[in-house]
């Protein structure tokens, strides 16, 4: 059976990428064989996975050079799910690539209309996309949501401009996931102080990824 690939992109940095896929592949690792392909030039994931004293609970690689969805698949056949964290920029060959090769992209946004906005142009690269990879899936995912709180009469508006559907799983603003970062760790190995992270990052795979 053919990888899945998860796709974790956006044009605007600081949107939680690497955030999303590194607690989002821990998760997926609880289930099956996973890898995290480090596609950002700055080596976020590879550095986030270099900080714990311990190895990370999945491999994070990077991949240089002119690559396509089939040797991805090739490299990486023995693996079941292939995060790709993704460069902030789509006017990349990476960011191309990884939008022909993926199953499903997943794009965090921050609960701000201005924010989402300056993410339109996403959509539109997903939808020219389609005509090389019909099968993909694509889902925003509100990220750094403030606890208790919901999202915005203009953040809902704004939703509305955009082709992709929302996941109505969210990523809240929590300590949990800033420490994980801190610790080279993912948030299902905080225990009690991840608990809640757990369930948001949980809710995602059981609402977007085929298991």
């Amino acid at each position: 059976m053919a990888p899945y690939i998860i796709a974790i992109i956006n044009q605007k940095g600081g949107a939680g990428k690497t955030t999303l896929a590194m607690n989002l592949a821990a998760g997926l690792t609880l289930r099956a064989k996973t890898i995290v392909i480090d596609l950002d030039p700055q080596g976020s994931s590879l550095q986030w996975a270099a900080m714990g004293t311990n190895a990370f609970s999945t491999p994070v690689e990077a991949v240089s050079g002119d690559w396509n969805a089939y040797g991805l698949r090739l490299k990486y056949k023995i693996y079941q799910y292939i995060v790709l964290d993704c460069p902030p920029s789509l006017d990349s060959h990476t960011s191309a690539q990884a939008l022909l090769a993926c199953d499903i992209a997943l794009i965090p946004v921050l609960p701000s209309p201005i924010d989402l906005w300056a993410s339109i142009k996403l959509s539109q690269e997903i939808e020219k996309t389609k005509k090389d990879n019909p099968d993909i899936h694509s889902y925003l995912v509100i990220n750094q949501l403030e606890p208790n709180s919901a999202l915005s009469n203009a953040m809902n508006e704004a939703l509305k401009e955009f082709d992709i559907p929302v996941l109505q799983a969210m990523i809240r603003r929590r300590a949990a996931y800033r420490s994980a970062a801190l610790e080279g760790i993912s948030v299902y190995q905080m225990k009690g102080n991840g608990k809640r992270a757990v369930e948001e990052i949980e809710a995602i795979i059981n609402e977007a990824i085929p298991l």
